[in-house]
């Protein structure tokens, strides 16, 4: 493949990002749009707090079925990223839309945020295989910039939320308009880079290989860590907040902007993150990154009902850090594995960090009926310490000089 010149290279290259982060953004915001909302659900379907959790957890088990799927079929390496990026985010706008118009109990509302968080699938590790044949140099800021839109774009449901319509449908289907428009804006203002490889095989052996390279299993090993902690945290921080500043009789649409600055903060984490790690190293700013979250979880519960202002400060660096670290574990992974296979492999990351959430997103709230928002989010910080661990073993490997041309 013939390689443009550097002038117009990088000048497409950034255009490129521009727009493929705008259309994550759009096409990521699907996924809390159900949790958002539940609040007006609790009135009108008389919601349980399991059944609560539930609209959350089947995105995340949807979303680990289409990964699993797309893996095992080396979908992102054996079709075009860009049309799989389409198809899949404007199916799961459908489902969404679905979930809006005809979901009126639990039982059809789980049906359908499953098949939204299945289709999901495809948005989001193609779109990190389309930034790798853009970049070689900057890509941990260019998937920290990616990561950050995703991050917005899993806020914006609280913001619109709180802002907009009273009728919660009207919400949710507006949130599947701007879905379909992010895949749009990829299948027709975004293109394949310099560095894009031809479509590859399908090979059923890559999942095997993937658990064989040491250098990626211990990238895998701390991406782990990192997702135990980092869906709990988006997902129930929202209702903690509402709790605390219930206490205290504040305005409940404060308590969704709130939710939406939190979960915006990781945002500006990933793109500092990104500039950070592409020049003092990735397993050093992934261990940072955990280590100050995972303070973060042992100390929030503290703040719970006292000053609303201790609380959001306290929330907000916690919402800051505990995504920062997310694209540096998926670049790691595109500078040690096959380069014709790296749709599959941060595929495999994914699926396997996000069958993980399912798990702390369920302990969370058996753990508040327990010990109350003090205690509960404590349990979450093993997962921050066992990625430390492993990011650091990473660190001393031969092989951790392929990451970021050497500054490991």
């Amino acid at each position: 493949m013939q390689i443009p010149s550097s002038e117009n290279s990088n000048t497409s290259r950034w255009r490129t990002l521009a727009l493929l982060a705008l259309a994550e953004l759009l096409g990521m915001s699907l996924w809390f749009s159900g949790s958002a909302v539940v609040p007006a659900l609790t009135k009108e379907w008389n919601l349980s707090e399991g059944a609560a959790s539930w609209l959350t957890l089947s995105v995340q088990l949807g979303f680990v079925a289409g990964t699993l799927l797309s893996a095992l079929l080396n979908l992102p390496d054996v079709i075009s990223p860009r049309h799989l990026f389409t198809l899949t985010a404007i199916a799961a706008a459908i489902c969404n839309g679905a979930f809006g118009f005809f979901a009126h109990d639990v039982s059809v509302g789980i049906s359908l945020r499953f098949l939204t968080g299945m289709f999901l699938a495809g948005v989001y590790p193609p779109a990190m295989k389309i930034l790798a044949t853009w970049f070689r140099h900057g890509r941990g800021l260019a998937l920290g910039v990616l990561v950050g839109s995703l991050t917005l774009g899993k806020a914006t449901p609280y913001l619109v939320n709180g802002l907009g319509s009273q009728n919660w449908r009207h919400n949710v289907l507006f949130i599947s308009l701007l879905a379909v428009i992010g895949g749009l804006v990829v299948l027709f203002f975004v293109g394949d880079g310099p560095y894009a490889l031809p479509a590859a095989r399908f090979d059923w052996k890559q999942v095997a290989k993937v658990f064989g390279n040491r250098g990626m299993r211990l990238a895998n090993l701390g991406y782990l860590g990192h997702m135990w902690e980092l869906y709990a945290m988006w997902t129930w921080i929202p209702f903690m907040i509402r709790a605390s500043l219930s206490l205290r009789k504040s305005d409940s649409s404060l308590a969704e902007v709130a939710s939406f600055l939190v979960i915006g903060c990781g945002a500006a984490g990933c793109v500092i993150a990104g500039l950070i790690a592409d020049r003092a190293g990735r397993t050093v700013v992934t261990s940072w990154a955990m280590a100050i979250s995972g303070s973060c979880c042992l100390v929030i519960g503290f703040t719970f009902g006292a000053s609303p202002i201790l609380l959001l400060l306290v929330a907000a660096i916690w919402g800051a850090s505990v995504v920062a670290d997310s694209a540096q574990f998926s670049a790691c992974v595109t500078e040690l594995g096959d380069p014709q296979y790296i749709g599959t492999a941060l595929t495999i990351q994914t699926c396997l960090g996000f069958l993980l959430t399912t798990i702390s997103i369920e302990l969370i709230p058996r753990f508040v009926n327990l010990v109350g928002w003090r205690y509960a989010f404590m349990i979450l910080a093993p997962g921050p310490l066992f990625g430390v661990i492993s990011m650091l073993r990473l660190r001393g490997l031969p092989e951790a000089t392929k990451i970021a041309h050497g500054m490991r």
